[in-house]
């Protein structure tokens, strides 16, 4: 049964984690996402789970690896310098197709930075901020309701794949109070990311060998050809997932001037400009990818087809603005088109009336 709440963020993607089945929750306190941590310390033990603060963020996502090498649901959460360390160990889920749920609620950088919200950690989620040749998909939630749905899917997905997936949050947004209503699991499973699709058996879990053959998981391969070969079938799966699981969301104008492109936080103040665009009599479109990968390039390249300015809105240095202008050029030359960027990185917040600033500037 769904049950409706007023929450902060992160107790909101904590407490669905719960919902979700996570039962080993480890992690290392850190400003803006230590709600995350708080919470459950308090309720894991109540649903018969392990809440574990370890000596390091380095010893969390290995924490994280041992239970999930065992096939039980496990997260971690931190904030940007945090998901730094934990890099490593996100690269040895990948390489053994260990599901996890890893959350980075980001904070203002590059070193130490701000506990400011940010979304500079775009290129580290998106491209993989480990070693080696592998994909995580990363979900970007825009609102608090929508940030406990994506948690509760990204277990779903993190299962299905046999891959670590990470959220993308931000200090605003895991902060912020709002009204969620908490999705029944079940519910959620049949309406949801899952909807359709049915979850295998972890018959590759390290239980124990009683009554079968004992099995092994590593990274650890020294037969020349045989990483190689590894590889190739992973990236059979991420391919997949970009075929499968890419997501977007398209609001505004069907026949728009203009299109914005945010997501998360950012999202949500392109939001506000897009009623101010209105009233000035500009018809503006808003694309906000749910996925940040598998990146929904296909939504984004076929607006371009009839529409040739863009603004760009995030709150980093120029990341995002990046997988804008190679989903555009699928379709047309960038000389053609003129996307313009509004940037606030290091803990700035764009205002609605800035982001119409920059679209007058981009039809002028």
């Amino acid at each position: 049964m769904s049950r409706a709440w007023f929450a902060k963020g992160n107790e909101a993607m904590a407490e669905a984690a719960i919902l979700a089945g996570c039962r080993y929750y480890f992690g290392y306190p850190i400003t803006p996402q230590n709600e995350v941590p708080a919470y459950m310390s308090r309720r894991l033990p109540e649903v018969g789970g392990v809440f574990l603060q370890a000596e390091s963020e380095v010893a969390a996502i290995n924490m994280v690896f041992g239970a999930a090498v065992a096939g039980a649901r496990a997260m971690t959460s931190s904030s940007s310098p945090g998901i730094s360390l934990k890099q490593e160990g996100i690269s040895y889920l990948a390489g053994c197709e260990l599901p996890a749920v890893i959350a980075n609620v980001v904070r203002g950088g590059p070193g130490l930075g701000s506990i400011s919200p940010a979304q500079s950690d775009y290129w580290q989620a998106t491209r993989g901020g480990g070693h080696g040749d592998y994909r995580t998909p990363v979900l970007a939630p825009a609102t608090v309701q929508e940030l406990a749905e994506l948690t509760m899917d990204a277990f779903d997905i993190a299962d299905f794949y046999r891959n670590p997936v990470l959220i993308l949050s931000d200090g605003l947004l895991g902060q912020m109070m709002e009204s969620v209503t908490l999705p029944d699991p079940q519910e959620r499973r049949r309406n949801g990311w899952l909807a359709g699709r049915e979850l295998p058996a972890k018959t590759w879990a390290l239980t124990g060998a009683r009554g079968r053959a004992p099995q092994s998981i590593r990274s650890l391969i020294m037969v020349p050809g045989e990483l190689e070969k590894h590889n190739f079938r992973l990236a059979e799966k991420y391919a997949l997932m970009q075929k499968n699981d890419a997501k977007a969301e398209i609001t505004g104008d069907p026949h728009p001037q203009v299109v914005l492109a945010a997501y998360g936080s950012s999202a949500r103040l392109a939001k506000g400009a897009l009623e101010l665009l209105k009233a000035r009599g500009i018809r503006a479109a808003l694309f906000r990818p749910i996925t940040l990968w598998p990146f929904p390039s296909e939504a984004l390249a076929e607006l371009a087809k009839r529409v040739d300015r863009f603004v760009v809105v995030e709150m980093s240095l120029g990341q995002f603005i990046e997988d804008v202008q190679l989903a555009v050029a699928r379709e047309k030359s960038l000389k053609q088109v003129r996307i313009g960027l509004l940037a606030r990185p290091g803990g700035g917040i764009p205002s609605p009336e800035e982001i119409v600033a920059k679209v007058l500037e981009v039809l002028a």
